[in-house]
C-alpha cells in the first residue's frame, strides 16, 4: 500500500477521537496526516513527510489553538438565562418585593421581584435584572 494511504488512515485514526472527546487537538494532527499525504503523494520521502506532518501539526497548535481558546472564553457570549443578566427591562406592573409584578425584557414578558424588599418599582420604569430565579426575573 502506498505512503499516502497510511497518512490518510491516520488521518482518520486522529479525528475519531476528535469526535468523541471534542478536543480540537486531535483535529489538528488530523489535518497534518492529510499534509503528510500531500507530501507523500507529491513523491517525498519518509523523511520530508514526517517534517511536514510535525511542521503543520506544531503550527496548528501554536496558531489556531490560541485563537480558538480566546474565542471560546469570551465572557459576552453568554446563553439562556445567563445572557439576560445585566440587561434593562422596562416596568409592566408594578414590582415590588413580595408579590412581584411584571417587566418586558427581551420583548417576552417576564414575572419579576424587586431584590431589595423594601423597593418598589412603577410601570414605566427601567430596571436592571440583577438574576433569573427559575421564571422569576430579580431586579433592581
Amino acid at each position: 500500500m502506498d505512503a499516502w494511504v497510511w497518512w490518510l488512515v491516520a488521518a482518520v485514526g486522529l479525528g475519531i477521537p476528535l469526535v468523541i472527546t471534542a478536543m480540537p487537538e486531535f483535529g489538528m494532527f488530523a489535518v497534518g496526516a492529510v499534509a503528510g499525504a500531500a507530501a507523500a503523494g507529491m513523491g517525498g520521502g519518509i523523511v520530508a513527510q514526517v517534517v511536514t506532518f510535525v511542521v503543520v501539526s506544531v503550527a496548528l497548535l501554536v496558531f489556531v489553538r490560541p485563537l480558538a481558546y480566546r474565542n471560546r472564553q469570551r465572557p459576552e457570549q453568554r446563553s439562556g438565562v445567563e445572557a439576560l443578566k445585566g440587561k434593562q427591562a422596562v416596568v409592566l406592573e408594578r414590582v415590588d418585593g413580595g408579590s412581584g409584578g411584571r417587566i418586558k425584557l427581551g420583548g417576552e414578558v417576564w414575572s419579576a421581584r424587586s431584590l431589595d424588599s423594601d423597593r418598589t418599582f412603577d410601570p414605566g420604569q427601567q430596571v436592571d435584572v440583577v438574576e433569573i430565579d427559575g421564571a422569576t426575573a430579580v431586579v433592581m
